[in-house]
């Protein structure tokens, strides 16, 4: 009997999935926990409609991530630091530092776990990369200056 998982099932499949199970396992165990059910026409178009809406969303995330990455490589984060005895930086300029200056400067919102740099102790320019997709790295411009200069 083929049926459709409401649920992760341990040693059948995962939600979503269409499985072949004997009729007494389906009716004993999987109806009555309403973990799955009968896979007929109507819920086969269900699952091929939420697949397609599902890949359709991935293809406009991918879209805008390509946008943002295009946009990233053509502006200059510039982020003005006080600095002690021999131009050495109070503190470090951090992953949020620059998000938050990419946001105030440029309009660009990037979610500081996706930046991946070490923390920045000296003054001058870095290129940081920007995880915004799976497959997709963008790299940023950051300039480190000293305040009042």
């Amino acid at each position: 009997m083929k049926v459709v998982l409401l649920a992760d099932v341990r040693g059948q499949g995962k939600k979503d999935q269409v499985i072949d199970v004997s009729e007494g396992y389906a009716r004993n165990f999987l109806f009555p926990k309403k973990l799955a059910i009968v896979a007929d026409n109507k819920v086969m178009n269900e699952i091929k409609g939420k697949e397609e809406k599902r890949l359709r969303q991935i293809e406009l995330e991918k879209a805008a991530a390509l946008e943002t990455k295009a946009k990233l490589e053509s502006v200059q984060v510039i982020i003005k630091v006080s600095a002690g005895e021999g131009d050495r930086l109070y503190g470090a300029v951090t992953a949020k530092d620059v998000a938050d200056a990419l946001l105030s400067q440029h309009g660009i919102e990037v979610d500081k776990r996706k930046i991946s740099m070490d923390a920045i102790k000296a003054f001058g320019s870095y290129t940081p990369e920007i995880k915004l997709f799976p497959e997709i790295t963008g790299k940023i411009n950051v300039v480190v200056t000293q305040s009042g200069k």
